[in-house]
């Protein structure tokens, strides 16, 4: 079965082929850094603009790089959700019209659900597992018994731990997008040259917080600026921040591992391509005798692929029954439903 996977549900528009939900045949990214750099942040309706430029040609390229037509596709699958809805309705109106004008099946599919199962196009992974997807616009643990079967188990209370990265960038003047930058900058750091706080909630929460993180940094910019703290170098900021934000994912992890009796975790989404959290993450399970799964960075942040992944997998467990008709609408916020 071969599906054509569509995503444009913030700053990247993407095409994918995949081939029996596990032969990938193209994956064709373009984002929009040079697009959003200047402001220090994606602008929704200039994402909206570049998607219309940009989604016929990403789609020709992905179908051309895969070595088939249109009418060879079984399936197409396009996000719908979460994301902006400008973005979103670009890739569901185009999917929507090849569908239509070529009778082909559409199935709209969870922008969540293609990260958790973006390991699948590299590995499989056994079930039941945790599912820790951390990216600019959600920080979420997920207990995963099955392909469609998902319960929620911990979530962020206010910023997600990418979108704190680009503001804490902002800050200190780093520019856009702020998670590889601060990740190059603290790998000459010092990660306990400033002891920013760390928000563990409620005894036993698997919720996270990092507001105050956020907050803690700024304060502390300023306090330098005004030479109430020593001058440390930016290098030693990030390092700080980034260490607090880490320490907070994996305790918050194995504490759902714990409570949840996984021997399994799959950490996804943008910020899963930290090396300095891949590394954490390795270091902890080892201790507990936890089996750790990564994506590959290319897989980490938003791809065609994964989508294509998610649409094989829902088409072959529910049919179209689901999420399968050209009524589809865009959603700016989606749950992930069992």
């Amino acid at each position: 079965m071969l599906v054509l996977g569509i995503e444009t549900s913030c700053d990247e528009t993407a095409a994918a082929v995949l081939q029996d939900g596990k032969i990938l045949l193209s994956n064709v990214i373009f984002d929009q850094i040079d697009i959003h750099g200047k402001y220090g942040g994606v602008v929704p309706e200039l994402a909206g603009r570049s998607h219309i430029e940009r989604i016929h040609h990403v789609i020709t390229q992905s179908l051309d790089t895969a070595g088939v037509t249109l009418k060879q596709i079984d399936l197409i699958a396009v996000t719908r959700g979460p994301g902006l809805v400008g973005a979103l309705l670009v890739g569901l109106n185009t999917a929507k019209g090849i569908a239509y004008a070529l009778n082909k099946p559409l199935i709209g599919v969870n922008h969540l659900e293609g990260h958790l199962l973006a390991v699948f196009l590299q590995e499989e992974v056994a079930f039941p597992f945790l599912a820790l997807g951390v990216s600019g616009g959600h920080t979420d643990m997920y207990r995963v018994d099955g392909f469609g079967k998902y319960k929620r188990l911990g979530q962020t209370r206010d910023d997600a731990a990418g979108e704190c990265f680009d503001k804490v960038a902002k800050m200190m003047g780093l520019g856009y997008p702020g998670g590889p930058v601060i990740e190059k900058l603290a790998l000459s750091g010092n990660p306990k040259a400033i002891p920013f706080p760390r928000a563990w909630l409620e005894k036993d929460s698997l919720d996270f917080s990092f507001s105050g993180l956020k907050t803690a940094v700024r304060n502390h910019l300023k306090k330098r600026e005004s030479g109430e703290v020593p001058k440390l170098p930016d290098k030693d900021v990030a390092a700080s921040f980034q260490t607090a934000v880490i320490d907070v994912l994996v305790k918050k992890m194995l504490l759902a591992c714990d409570q949840n009796e996984l021997e399994r975790v799959v950490v996804t989404g943008g910020v899963a391509s930290n090396s300095a959290l891949r590394e954490a993450v390795t270091a902890a399970v080892d201790r507990q005798s936890i089996q750790a799964y990564f994506p590959k960075p290319v897989f980490c942040t938003d791809n065609a692929a994964m989508i294509a992944c998610a649409g094989h997998h829902r088409y072959k467990t529910f049919g179209l029954s689901q999420n399968g008709d050209l009524g589809l609408d865009a959603r700016a916020t989606l749950l992930l439903e069992r």
